[in-house]
């Protein structure tokens, strides 16, 4: 290659094969963000630890009959800590925190889930976060805290440690599934169903010990269960372990902002206005989620590039300087071959 051809980019298919990848592993967080909506106005209260094994046991063992295939060796214990971590921790976590706290209190305690996994990353993965990522990971925050805060927000210390837990676990879910990988010849489906069985698994004695059934499931509740089940457990999470895969750490992380997002524009879509502090928030937190799939503007690609320009267009005064130089080297070349001497060069 000569020296000043630029380096390609790489095909176009890279870049469309990246966003696409993005893409998908959003569309994750964005049905986790019709949750709450479906807890309060479907499902039979207090009851987490059932909706929770409603969600999980049932996929996992689709997916299972699905794909056939049994986790080996020391996947059996990865597969059960993964599932404790993302399923079987999380989901009842999850449902108490929505059935105990306001959506925008427990939308705004799953927001810092980034910079838990920034934190997390160091240690487990030995991954350094940027200045970039990391201020966006704070910014986005601030927005989810502006669209779903507000004056008539209640704390509930039992809802508050409910979100903050299950917000860290699912954060220790990211990193150990970013550092394990899957098996070879394991797709994310057969990971999804593993861990969803797995955390179903735990739940059930737990759900049958300390809450049981609930005495009545109508038809609203029997849809909610079926759709945290399909679209917001195996099929999200078989688009989420592609993803985490696939995507770095501090990209796919903050792809859970969508899940409050989608909550408030669900709330929109109701009735609910929206004042000028939550707009802001809002874009502020698109533009967080966005901002975070992105690499940082280099400013030494621009120094680099106008130092290029430089040297290839020297001065006027070097110009000449040269010129007159060449000039004096042809004239002493012409007379040290009239008395035999060597050429200057």
């Amino acid at each position: 290659m000569h020296p000043s051809t630029p380096p390609s980019a790489g095909p176009p298919h890279t870049a469309n094969a990246g966003a696409a990848t993005v893409a998908l592993t959003a569309l994750a967080p964005a049905s986790w963000g019709t949750t709450y909506i479906v807890t309060t106005e479907l499902l039979p209260p207090g009851h987490p630890l059932f909706a929770g094994l409603m969600r999980a046991l049932p996929a996992g063992l689709v997916a299972l009959a699905i794909t056939r295939v049994l986790p080996r060796g020391d996947w059996w214990w990865k597969a059960a800590v993964l599932g404790a971590l993302n399923i079987g921790a999380l989901f009842p976590l999850l449902f108490l925190a929505a059935e105990r706290l306001p959506g925008g209190v427990a939308a705004t305690l799953s927001a810092t889930q980034p910079l838990l996994v920034a934190g997390l990353a160091v240690a487990v993965l030995h991954d350094r976060p940027t200045v970039w990522r990391l201020t966006w990971g704070v910014l986005g925050v601030v927005g989810v805290g502006l669209v779903v805060l507000g004056p008539e927000a209640g704390l509930n210390v039992v809802g508050v440690l409910a979100g903050l837990g299950g917000t860290a676990t699912m954060a220790g879910g990211v990193v150990l599934t970013k550092r394990w990988g899957r098996p070879a010849g394991v797709g994310p489906l057969t990971l999804a169903g593993w861990q969803l069985t797995a955390g179903g698994l735990l739940l059930l004695p737990l759900t049958c010990t300390i809450e049981g059934v609930p005495e009545r499931i109508d038809a609203g509740a029997t849809g909610g269960y079926l759709w945290l089940g399909s679209m917001g457990g195996l099929i999200a999470y078989a688009l989420w372990f592609r993803g985490v895969g696939k995507l770095p750490v501090g990209a796919s992380a903050p792809l859970v902002l969508l899940s409050p997002l989608v909550a408030t524009v669900i709330g929109m879509v109701s009735g609910e206005s929206i004042s000028l502090p939550q707009a802001f928030g809002f874009v502020l937190a698109l533009a967080a989620l966005i901002a975070a799939q992105l690499d940082p503007p280099s400013l030494n690609g621009l120094y680099g590039r106008v130092t290029r320009r430089a040297s290839a267009a020297p001065h006027k005064g070097e110009q000449r300087i040269r010129a007159e130089d060449r000039i004096r080297d042809e004239i002493r070349n012409r007379d040290q071959d009239r008395t035999g001497g060597g050429r200057v060069r």
